[in-house]
């Protein structure tokens, strides 16, 4: 039976990856424990359990008897977590296509209306609803896992990424290609043609790096972008 303070414990973690989506809690931010507490709404123990929580999947990092830390957001730490993101996805896709389950119709309609009213008379919540857009497809994609312990390591993986967006905003600019290398990813999935998937998911994390400004590693030479496939 869940106890009262497992549960505060619990709303304390989701009042924290709120503030983090929406940038309250900001990348690599030091904060007491009071300073959180006060920011969350709640009393300092089930705050330090959820910092704990927190930091068991590399949000926040706990420094004893001084506070904590909000992840760092640097070009080494968003290389590896889209690199992460992307060999999810393309398992994902895999498990996905092997069992037949790929119905992105609904998808595809409403990322061409997106990228259409880009193109031609773009709204001032163009780059929010972009984003909302550019989650469903890595959602469906991640749903293809279908293993519980990859799924909660997509999910942590999903949070941490939120913190590095709120340093590496989504552009009015980059909503267009941004929803062309999605087009071309769902456009291969509808086919039944994986190794064109693949390459198509492995081009659109080098596209979002690049328009980051953060470079590839340079033990990723073999994994260049081929350009379109």
């Amino acid at each position: 039976m869940t106890t009262a303070q497992e549960l505060q414990s619990e709303q304390a973690f989701a009042a924290l990856l709120s503030a983090l989506k929406s940038g309250r809690l900001r990348s690599s931010e030091f904060l007491t424990m009071p300073d959180l507490a006060a920011i969350l709404g709640f009393p300092l123990a089930p705050t330090r359990e959820a910092a704990k929580r927190a930091e068991g999947q590399s949000l926040l990092t706990i420094l004893p008897k001084r506070g904590l830390t909000i992840m760092d957001s640097g070009p080494g730490v968003t290389r590896d977590c889209m690199d992460m993101r992307a060999a999810l996805e393309q398992e994902g896709v895999r498990r996905l296509l092997a069992s037949g389950h790929c119905d992105l119709e609904a998808l595809r309609k409403q990322h061409e209306q997106l990228l259409a009213e880009a193109r031609s008379d773009p709204g001032a919540d163009l780059s929010r609803r972009a984003l909302a857009t550019d989650l469903s497809l890595h959602d469906f994609m991640s749903s293809g896992l279908k293993n519980p312990f990859l799924c909660q390591a997509y999910q942590s993986n999903r949070n941490r990424i939120t913190v590095i967006q709120n340093v590496r905003s989504f552009l009015p600019d980059r909503v267009i290609p941004a929803m062309e290398e999605h087009l071309d990813i769902i456009a291969a999935l509808q086919a039944g043609d994986l190794p064109a998937a693949i390459a198509h998911i492995e081009r659109h994390l080098h596209q979002t790096l690049r328009w980051w400004g953060v470079e590839l590693r340079e033990d990723w030479a073999d994994r260049r972008d081929p350009g379109p496939a």
